[in-house]
This record gives C-alpha cells, structure tokens and sequence, in this order.
C-alpha cells in the first residue's frame, strides 16, 4: 500500500465518520503529506516509520523554527492517522505511542468587561435601518458566543424566538441549539420584521443578516461593523473576530456558569478548548484579591 493510498483512505474515514471540516481535513492531509516526503528521502514509507523516524522529523521541524503549536497540531494528526492503522490491522504498533508533546505556550484571549460590552451594544443608532442591524448582530454574537461565521450564515428561520433558542450550523456541519435572552431576541426581532426588507431592496435570500446591497453579510463585512462601533464606544483594546465569543464565555464563567454547560454553547468538541476560559476568571479573581485584600 503506497502513502498516498494510506493518506487517501484516513481522509474518506475522517469525513464519513467523524464530519471533519475541510479545512481540517486539508490540514491533516499537508501535515500526512509533509511526513510521507520526509520518510521517503530516508528510504522509508509510513508503514514502516518508527519513533525515532518520527523524532528525527519533528526534530527538523522544530529547528526551522517552527510554531510549537505548528508541531503538536502535526503531532496530533500523526497520532490519529497511527491509531487508525493499528484498528484497521494495518500496523501491530503505534510509534507515536509515548511521544511528547512541545510545550505550549498559553496564551489567554483578550475579551471586554461588562462595562465595555454594554458601551459597545449601545453604539449602534437603532433608528436606522443599517443601526439596527448592527444592534441585532452584536446582541445576538454575545447573548450566544456564536462564532462569527455561524453568526453571518444563520437563515431566517434559525431562530426559534418562541422558544429561545437559535439552531446553529457549527464546525463538522455538526448542528446545535443555543439559548438566546429575551434582549437580543427583541432586537433581533424588530430587525427582522422593519430593517430586513429595507435592505433587501426586492433581493431574495435565506441570510438573516444582510448587507446595505442586500446581499448576505460577510466575515469583511462584519469585521468593519464590529470595529466601527468599538471606536465610537471608546474602546482601544485589538480586536479580535471572537473578541464577544470570548468575552461570553469568560462572563459566563465569572457568573458561576458550569464549564460543561458553556462548552456546549460554544460547540466545543474538547473541553480543554472551553477551560482557558477558567484561566481568564481565575487571572480575575487573583486581580481582585490584589487590589482588595489588606494583606495581599
């Protein structure tokens, strides 16, 4: 069985049965590929690879100054493909059993506080039209953590305001509700049923979200709504496209939300992905025991 065979029938595996995205799957197959051409220079295939094979690799990698997040995002592709040739009896051994993983470096998300969520909602002029759209998007982004290409491919009927919640296209075509406050619902709706049909100007389509063309709203798009608005709320933090996803969950937490709960309306397959978020209410919690504490 050559490598491409190999690589070929792991992919057909991580689509069928796992829902993989394509992107994911792209990334998993350049990450396969890498390997397999540095394997056959040394005369060898991935059948036959080893440990020390796979080291000497990752050893290359590291010393062209690659990103450990780079590294062990490799790491975690070559463990997966292993595994599956051992179930599939391919290979009696995994060689990248008992393998380290580089040590990461943890990097907390930047998010707003309360305060500069609540200035940053109230910047759109909702008496307009194009306002009013702004407000529903930005309400709905933080009442969720919707990422924002969730957000910009919800259709008109993803919202089940009667119920509270939106059904959620996420990473994998995996499907999920979320639940929605009475806020952005309200606000949601009269876009919905007074600046919607205005924009779409005689357009026809599914998109919640729309452009003052009436076309579907983009990630640009929507990138310059949200940075437009954070200046005129005097916001100077960088922003970022999940700067409400991460602020939801941390504010979430800081309320005392069960961590399992909030993973689930983030759509994350790994709850390590959800627990930085505790890391960013515990750096609060040591602030406030900094600045309040007599003795700290």
């Amino acid at each position: 069985m050559t490598d491409a065979y190999l690589i070929n029938r792991f992919m057909d595996e991580l689509l069928v049965e796992h829902g993989l995205s394509a992107n994911t799957l792209e990334a998993y197959r350049q990450d396969l590929e890498g390997l397999s051409l540095f394997v056959t220079k040394q005369g060898s295939t991935l059948l036959q690879v080893d440990r020390e094979l796979l080291l000497s690799y990752l050893g290359e990698l590291t010393a062209r100054d690659m990103a450990a997040s780079s590294v062990a995002r490799k790491q975690s592709a070559f463990r997966r493909f292993y595994r599956h040739l051992v179930q599939r009896e391919a290979r009696e051994d995994d060689p990248t059993h008992l393998l380290d993983s580089p040590h990461l470096q943890r990097h907390l998300p930047q998010i707003l506080n309360e305060e500069e969520v609540e200035s940053l909602l109230n910047a759109p002029d909702r008496g307009t039209d194009l306002g009013l759209r702004d407000a529903a998007m930005l309400e709905l982004l933080y009442a969720t953590g919707l990422r924002v290409s969730e957000l910009i491919n919800l259709e008109t009927d993803s919202i089940e305001s009667g119920f509270g919640f939106v059904r959620v296209i996420g990473k994998g075509e995996k499907e999920r509700l979320v639940p929605v406050g009475m806020a952005a619902l309200e606000v949601v709706e009269q876009y919905r049923r007074l600046s919607r049909p205005v924009l779409l100007g005689g357009n026809r389509t599914r998109a919640l979200f729309v452009t003052a063309r009436g076309g579907p709203m983009t990630r640009q798009n929507f990138w310059y709504v949200i940075r437009r608005h954070a200046v005129m709320a005097g916001i100077t933090k960088p922003l970022s496209p999940h700067l409400l996803r991460h602020s939801f969950a941390s504010h979430l937490l800081n309320h005392g939300a069960d961590l399992r709960a909030v993973q689930m309306m983030l759509g994350h397959a790994d709850i390590s992905t959800t627990e930085i978020y505790t890391h960013l209410a515990q750096d609060r919690l040591k602030g406030i025991h900094r600045q309040l504490h007599p003795r700290a």
